[in-house]
C-alpha cells in the first residue's frame, strides 16, 4: 500500500486514505480519499497493460468522451470517481433493455469509428488488433484444446488459411473498443449520454466487431434503437466477423485454465458446422 500512496502523493494528494476496490492480474483500483475530494486510482504492473493510459489520450484527442481524467504516471491513471458524480452514473444490468440509453451509446461507437479511422490509418502500425491472434499454429492449438482436430472445419481453414487471412486484414481498421459490458459503462443521470470507459482493449479494427459485441446482450428493443442511432455498416464486414469473431473467441478461451462458459456456444458452432459454413460463404466472396 505504501507504494499506492506514493503514486497518489505524485499526483498531488498528500495524506490519502486508500482503499482497494478490486485488483486481478496485476491490475488494480482504488478509491482514494484525500484532498476533500474522492477520486478512482488504477495501476499497473505490467508493461502492456500500460497502454491504456496512452488510450485515454488518444480519446481525449479525438474529442471521443471519456471518464474525466485527473492525472497520470508511468504507470497509473488518477480519475474521477463516478460514485460520487452529481450528473454520471455507471451503468446498470437494466441498462441492456433501454432503448435510450442504447440509443446513447450508439452515437458515443460512432463516434469513435468515425474518428478512429484517420487515427488509425495516420498512427495505427504496431496497435492491438484482436484478429492478430488468428495463425495456423493458434487456430490448430484451439482446435486440440477444444477436442475438435478431426472436424473438417480445421481442415478446410488450414487449406485456405492465407485467403481467410488476407480477407480479414482487406477490410478499413478503425478505433475499436472490443470489451463491451454494461459495467464498462458510464450513463448521464439525464439521459443526454452514455459512454464506455476501462481501455485496456480498445485498439484497431473493423467497424462491425464493435456493434456485433454491443448488440449481442441487448434486449431487442434496445438492439434495434442501437442500431437505427449508429446507422449504416457494411454488410461485408459482418461476413467477415463470422469468421474473424469464432477464431478470436476460441483462441482467447483455450488461454484460461478452464474453458469458459462465454465461449460454449462458438465451441457448438465448430460442431454443428456453423463455422464451416461461414468459412465457405466468404471464400466465395
Amino acid at each position: 500500500m505504501e507504494a499506492v500512496l506514493e503514486i497518489a502523493r505524485r499526483l498531488g494528494i498528500a495524506d490519502a486514505a486508500i482503499a482497494e476496490i478490486r485488483s486481478k492480474d496485476g491490475v488494480a483500483v482504488y478509491r482514494v480519499n484525500g484532498a476533500g475530494s474522492s477520486y478512482i486510482l488504477k495501476t499497473f504492473e505490467k508493461q502492456a497493460d500500460r497502454r491504456e493510459i496512452e488510450n485515454y489520450r488518444i480519446l481525449q484527442s479525438l474529442g471521443v468522451r471519456t471518464i474525466k481524467l485527473l492525472g497520470s504516471t508511468e504507470n497509473a491513471l488518477l480519475m474521477e470517481d463516478i460514485e460520487q458524480s452529481g450528473t454520471l452514473r455507471l451503468g446498470r444490468e437494466n441498462d441492456m433493455d433501454s432503448p435510450a440509453v442504447a440509443a446513447r451509446l450508439a452515437e458515443w461507437y460512432r463516434r469513435l469509428h468515425d474518428r478512429g479511422k484517420a487515427y488509425v490509418a495516420a498512427h495505427g502500425q504496431g496497435m492491438y488488433d484482436e484478429t492478430d491472434c488468428i495463425t495456423l499454429d493458434n487456430m490448430e492449438s484451439a482446435a486440440e484444446k477444444t477436442g475438435t482436430a478431426d472436424h473438417p472445419v480445421w481442415v478446410l481453414l488450414r487449406e485456405n488459411f492465407g485467403v481467410v487471412k488476407a480477407k480479414i486484414a482487406s477490410f478499413e481498421r478503425t478505433l475499436t473498443y472490443n470489451d463491451f459490458y454494461y459495467t464498462n459503462m458510464i450513463v448521464a443521470k439525464d439521459g443526454s449520454a452514455t459512454f464506455m470507459f476501462d481501455y485496456n482493449l480498445l485498439g484497431k479494427g473493423y467497424a462491425y466487431a464493435d456493434i456485433r459485441n454491443v448488440t449481442y446482450p441487448l434486449g431487442d428493443a434496445a438492439k434495434e434503437a442501437f442500431l437505427k442511432a449508429y446507422g449504416g455498416f457494411d454488410p461485408e464486414e459482418k461476413l467477415i466477423d463470422e469468421v474473424a469473431s469464432p477464431l478470436t473467441t476460441l483462441h482467447s478461451a483455450c488461454q484460461r485454465k478452464t474453458f469458459p462458459d462465454w465461449a460454449q456456444e462458438e465451441l457448438k458452432h465448430i460442431r454443428d458446422g456453423t463455422l464451416e459454413r461461414a468459412i465457405r460463404r466468404l471464400l466465395k466472396r
